[in-house]
């Protein structure tokens, strides 16, 4: 259990890492691309389509980190009528729904990215498109792992 969730932490060191560097790119890169197209009446051909992968990029890594700083939307309706054992009883099932919902998703991710590989599409600069997809899967399995050690945790207290 205590590896898991050191696992957890060192995952949440890389997302915060990821996370500044992706966001610092993406706005160096599209300042940049409007800089070169209003000034020099051209651009980086392969400009914004990395934008638009590092936006995706960027999402998913903070749904991640969403969920594990439990700042995540969540449906609380039965959570403000319903306190003490109820409440974490809710909170495991919510937990629980969650982890099964983010493990189809991840499997269905896993599928989606095997396709496009299949497919031989590029992204740009030549790089097959199911590369940058790869965060699709990876976070989705990071999420399924966060909410299992949610449920882990409310079944221990």
């Amino acid at each position: 259990m205590n590896l898991l969730y050191l696992l957890d932490e060192k995952i949440s060191r890389v997302e915060k890492v990821l996370i500044f560097a992706l966001l610092t790119v993406m706005i160096l890169l599209a300042f940049l691309q409007i800089v070169l197209r209003n000034f020099f009446a051209t651009g980086i051909d392969w400009g914004d389509s990395l934008v638009r992968y590092l936006v995706v990029w960027v999402g998913f890594i903070g749904a991640a980190i969403a969920v594990r700083e439990d700042k995540h939307i969540t449906i609380d309706i039965l959570s403000r009528w319903i306190s003490g054992a109820g409440s974490r009883i809710i909170q495991s099932i919510s937990h629980l729904i969650s982890a099964i919902v983010c493990g189809l998703l991840t499997w269905a991710s896993i599928k989606f990215t095997m396709f496009e590989a299949q497919m031989g599409s590029t992204a740009f600069m030549d790089l097959p498109v199911w590369m940058p997809e790869l965060i699709i899967p990876v976070t989705f399995g990071i999420m399924t792992l966060r909410y299992a050690l949610c449920l882990l945790r409310e079944i221990a207290e």
